[in-house]
């Protein structure tokens, strides 16, 4: 039994860490990041099971952490609260092409990071071309571009009024 609340409490100190360090994704580790988790990983393993090595133990251990996520996912659809604490919330990064700089601060997401997101996902160079970026409850930072259509269309607007205002200048010169 002891074994049990041992799991349960890493569980969810696990849970709140994760929380607080922020939304990444695995493939945004850094090589620091990635050997902190296995030396993280390595403390657990010896917080949980002590000088038992047993099979029995280890079964134990991983049976006590599915129930535990099984648990925690039948609560978050159950409860929208829970699910938002567990998980985060998507955050809006740039906004019609501005940054949003307190979002990236909390974030701890740099101006780069939103960059590289906008030309790997959208092939885009400047944050002005961004509609918005959120960074995902994944850890991803989803880009939607600013919509083409529009731009054009205000280009042509721009250009017809521009040449109507030369024409004008040209009749009132005869």
């Amino acid at each position: 039994m002891e074994l049990v609340l041992r799991a349960i409490c890493i569980y969810f100190v696990l849970l709140l860490l994760f929380r607080l360090l922020g939304n990444r994704s695995m493939s945004d580790l850094s090589a620091f990041d990635f050997i902190l988790f296995l030396i993280v990983s390595e403390a657990i393993q010896n917080a949980l099971v002590d000088d038992d090595h047993s099979v029995v133990m280890g079964l134990a251990v991983i049976l006590t952490f599915v129930m535990l996520d099984l648990g925690l996912s039948i609560l978050k659809r159950r409860y929208r609260t829970i699910e938002k604490i567990a998980e985060g919330v998507p955050v809006v990064l740039v906004d019609h092409g501005k940054l949003v700089e307190e979002h990236l601060t909390k974030s701890r997401i740099t101006h780069s990071d939103v960059l590289q997101a906008a030309r790997s996902n959208q092939g885009l160079e400047r944050i002005s071309q961004i509609k918005y970026a959120v960074l995902e409850t994944t850890g991803n930072i989803s880009i939607i571009p600013m919509d083409p259509d529009i731009e054009a269309l205000l280009d042509r607007r721009i250009e017809a009024a521009l040449s109507r205002l030369g024409s004008a200048k040209d009749k009132a010169g005869d």
